[in-house]
């Protein structure tokens, strides 16, 4: 028995396309890029989106984009010197790498023990004239409360005049909804990864999704190199070379490789979303009243896309459970380390005793589309055995 935490998920009618993609001599931003952003505005249910190379792209544009004062949305801009970004210290080291690249001052958010996401209570500790933006993780696909986050900013408008740009990295959450609708429709910047195990894989690769147009009309420039694709042909004499770069980008773009990946993975997604929710239901029911064990809380206004199925291990057998699930061929992680405790970033360090509790319990266990109900059975009987 061998049963993994994560598996690729590739569809098996994109080999044609992708051999014709790949035999055309046009495998660059084109085409494929376009209809792929098509499909999914229609299943995100929002207009301004970009796709990307990867989702610290997206997560490196975010702040980027909010540097400069934009009247339209009454944003002030940012000021390095001064200004600081809230971000979580429990996530990839992605989402910090992609902050710290903007040369921005940080400071760590707790997390919550009950759901591994941000602690709201320490972000209202935390804000303050200075604080400007405000990173979060749907951790496992779970979405943070963004009611209360957004009566939390509501608050320091209030106070301060502006109101802290919201960035949801949604790594772990395509298709998650919140109050009945996906994510990228509550006002926020949200940046998702199409990397390999994730639930729409395009290989690598990254979507951003963006609450103005302003912010839209910028970004679709700053992913290359500035560079308006739409008006190539200097003077009217030469479609190679660009006309006038008024603000400096990056190669973050998409190809039509990975788009065509995604066009044709895209369509399984509710499937395969059904089912990772199934197999965490059937988790919730079965783990409920084991010993040891405690469960992460469900808010009913989330639905979440389960790419992680996390508990918390008491009492301090975390690592003697997950010997034993590896044992038996069952693999668990933590997944990803807590961010706050590397050299780079030990000039921003300070306590957070709840991710200190945490980090010595939290699991993560499989959940994904490719479980069946033996696998799920065996899970949950060798996890109720370890507690006998």
């Amino acid at each position: 028995m061998n049963i993994p935490l994560f598996k690729v998920f590739m569809s098996e009618d994109v080999i044609q396309p992708l051999n014709n993609v790949l035999m055309s001599g046009y495998i660059t931003q084109g085409k494929q890029v376009e209809d792929y952003e098509a499909e999914l505005k229609k299943f995100l249910g929002t207009e301004y989106l970009l796709t990307l190379n990867n989702a610290t792209a997206g997560l490196t544009l975010a702040t980027r984009l909010l540097k400069k004062e934009d009247n339209t949305f009454d944003w002030p801009g940012f000021d390095e010197e001064n200004d600081i970004v809230l971000t979580p210290a429990l996530t990839c080291f992605a989402t910090t790498a992609a902050v710290l690249s903007n040369n921005v001052n940080i400071k760590w958010l707790d997390v919550d023990l009950n759901t591994a996401n941000i602690d709201l209570e320490d972000i209202k500790r935390k804000l303050n004239k200075h604080t400007k933006i405000i990173y979060l993780v749907h951790w496992g696909g779970t979405p943070v409360d963004l009611d209360k986050l957004n009566q939390i900013c509501e608050e320091h408008k209030t106070i301060y005049g502006f109101k802290p740009m919201i960035v949801e990295d949604c790594a772990h959450a395509f298709g998650t909804e919140y109050n009945g609708k996906k994510l990228s429709n509550h006002g926020n910047i949200c940046v998702y990864s199409t990397q390999a195990i994730k639930h729409l894989t395009t290989g690598d690769g990254g979507i951003i999704t963006l609450p103005y147009k302003s912010l839209y009309d910028r970004c679709k420039l700053l992913r290359w190199y500035g560079i308006d694709r739409d008006k190539r042909n200097y003077k009217g004499k030469d479609f190679r070379l660009e006309h006038d770069i008024a603000e400096y980008g990056y190669k973050f773009h998409m190809n039509d490789i990975n788009a065509t990946l995604g066009l044709y993975n895209l369509p399984h997604i509710p499937s395969l979303l059904q089912k990772n929710r199934a197999n965490a239901t059937f988790y919730d029911d079965k783990l409920k009243d084991v010993q040891g064990i405690k469960l992460m809380e469900n808010n009913p206004k989330c639905n979440s896309a389960y790419w992680l199925y996390t508990i918390r291990i008491l009492n301090g057998k975390k690592q003697e459970f997950m010997d034993k699930m590896k044992e038996v061929g069952i693999m668990t992680s933590q997944v990803h380390n807590r961010n706050d405790i590397n050299t780079c970033v030990k000039e921003f360090e300070e306590i957070l005793p709840n991710l200190d509790i945490l980090e010595k319990e939290l699991v993560c266990i499989p959940v994904g589309w490719w479980l069946k109900k033996t696998d799920l059975e065996y899970i949950v009987s060798k996890i109720k055995l370890f507690y006998l």
